[in-house]
């Protein structure tokens, strides 16, 4: 990670924009840079019980699906709803086994993805460039308004998932076709360095430049017990494109969905895995 003297001048200059958030981060944006404020407990556990009930509800009211797909106002406006009234209601009664078992598989999974990912990715191709500096304070757009940070991270063109989307929508299918092969040549070099992501949503991954980086390393992991139980939920889909939220994008393409569709289980399946993983990487 590279140290500066000061923060790049463009983060203090104006009011830095929110542009994208997850159920740990919230994420505002200068020109080149962005900064990330890390949620409370209580922030963390609403949005859990929040997604749990819009789950329960999706197959009575399919458009709450939509809701979940992207961040919203509607979603923020229910998530600090929810916060409210957690504030106002005993612990004992919210955080609940479920609630809790998601809250420590989250806050587990987090930690060892960012381990796992300042070990063997800082300062690759594989990642943003992250930069350190002395403690400054940043002017956010909404809540809470100024923040203190001492790092930010090389700000994406887009999510991959949004590149592609753009690709679609501008029916350049052979450079879509040709970004989803950068997808797979990357989860490759990863399992060569010894590391999987269980959670490969096209969201989690950013481009800049003609290459993709990972953005949110929690689902990385480097443990073959949670490796063999994601390859055996892989062996089952029919439809990888689908799993990854590609089926609005490739709708009307069915073709192109189904030649990826089977480059994706001609490469995500055991055999590939460990012919790639590196030998000096305990099994």
């Amino acid at each position: 990670m590279r140290r500066l003297e000061a923060a790049p001048e463009e983060l203090t200059r104006g009011k830095l924009r929110r542009v994208g958030e997850g159920v740990g981060k919230v994420v505002f944006a200068s020109e080149h840079w962005v900064v990330k404020r890390e949620r409370g407990g209580r922030e963390v556990a609403a949005l859990i019980i929040l997604y749990k009930a819009l789950r329960r509800l999706e197959p009575y009211f399919p458009f709450v699906g939509h809701w979940l797909e992207r961040p919203s106002r509607r979603l923020r406006l229910m998530r600090v709803m929810m916060q409210g009234a957690l504030r106002v209601t005993p612990q004992g009664l919210w955080f609940t086994a479920p609630v809790k078992d998601a809250w420590m598989k989250y806050h587990k999974r987090s930690l060892r993805g960012e381990k796992l990912a300042e070990e063997h990715l800082a300062g690759t191709p594989l990642v943003p460039e992250e930069i350190e500096f002395p403690e400054t304070t940043v002017r956010v757009s909404g809540w809470p308004g100024r923040m203190k940070v001492t790092a930010a991270t090389e700000r994406v063109e887009a999510t991959l998932f949004q590149k592609l989307a753009e690709l679609a929508g501008a029916a350049r299918w052979d450079e879509l076709e040709q970004w989803l092969e950068r997808f797979l040549e990357l989860r490759q070099r990863g399992w060569k360095m010894g590391l999987f992501s269980v959670d490969p949503h096209l969201k989690n991954f950013g481009v800049i430049g003609d290459r993709i980086v990972l953005l949110d390393s929690g689902g990385v992991t480097d443990r073959w017990g949670e490796i063999e139980r994601r390859l055996e939920f892989e062996h089952v889909v029919q439809q990888p494109h689908v799993q990854l939220g590609l089926a609005p994008v490739l709708g009307a393409h069915p073709e192109i969905a189904a030649r990826f569709d089977k480059r994706w289980k001609a490469i995500v399946n055991r055999g590939v895995v460990e012919r790639h993983w590196p030998a000096e990487r305990t099994r």
